[in-house]
């Protein structure tokens, strides 16, 4: 079975050394135990991911995506494994404290993802001051130089982003009124046979505690899993 992601969103999946770590990393290897599958993890980018998956070339992703009506015409979701809001993730000593603040500002994303889609319906589609980058880090990296105000993205990122960089003086600023809650879903392409398995083994892991031990161990808190489960 021939899995692919895009390694390059800590926590969820990057690459350290040459290997490649992460939740989603550690969730596959627990869910593949689970439905009895071996598999190999590749990692191929994001934009790629998309299309491999339509062409069938790939059995499934699991790579921090979110399950969204568009992406539904296209492809298949597991039941959800993990919930994710976009956050914005500015330098201490701005004045930014929510979405509608970001108005005339310039922000970076991280191209063809959720959060991209958060900054425009606040700032307007194809709005120059939006900033978009094939990874979140390169969208970091031009706050960090200036070339940016703020950056937007899922939560999970930021947080983790700015836990490990305190030299950076960073924060993240949250706004549940204007962005969504979400959820991170395995992407299939369209009839897989596979889904139906590995929804049980989604909740086989989530039932036996081994999914609380994962995110734990990412996260340092534990998961909600009534918001999780009542999605599923």
């Amino acid at each position: 079975m021939r899995i692919v992601n895009d390694a390059s969103y800590p926590p969820f999946e990057t690459l350290e050394k040459g290997k490649m770590v992460g939740f989603d990393v550690d969730v596959i290897k627990a869910l593949a135990k689970a439905a009895g599958y071996k598999y190999k993890l590749e990692n191929v980018g994001w934009d790629p991911v998309f299309a491999e998956l339509k062409s069938k070339t790939a059995d499934m992703s699991i790579s921090a995506i979110s399950i969204t009506e568009d992406r539904e015409k296209t492809y298949d979701f597991s039941n959800p494994y993990y919930r994710s809001i976009n956050e914005i993730m500015v330098p201490k000593s701005s004045k930014i404290k929510s979405a509608q603040d970001l108005k005339g500002k310039t922000v970076a994303v991280q191209q063809g993802t959720t959060g991209q889609y958060a900054v425009e319906k606040v700032l307007g589609k194809n709005n120059p001051k939006i900033k978009k980058f094939k990874t979140v880090n390169l969208a970091i990296m031009e706050m960090l130089n200036h070339g940016a105000d703020a950056v937007v993205a899922d939560n999970g990122v930021m947080d983790y982003y700015v836990k490990n960089n305190p030299g950076k003086n960073l924060k993240t600023v949250g706004d549940e009124k204007t962005f969504d809650g979400e959820f991170y879903g395995i992407m299939y392409p369209k009839d897989s046979k596979l889904k139906a398995t590995f929804d049980k083994a989604i909740k086989k892991i989530i039932d036996d505690g081994t999914y609380s031990k994962i995110y734990k161990k990412w996260f340092d808190k534990e998961p909600d899993l009534d918001k999780l489960q009542a999605n599923n």
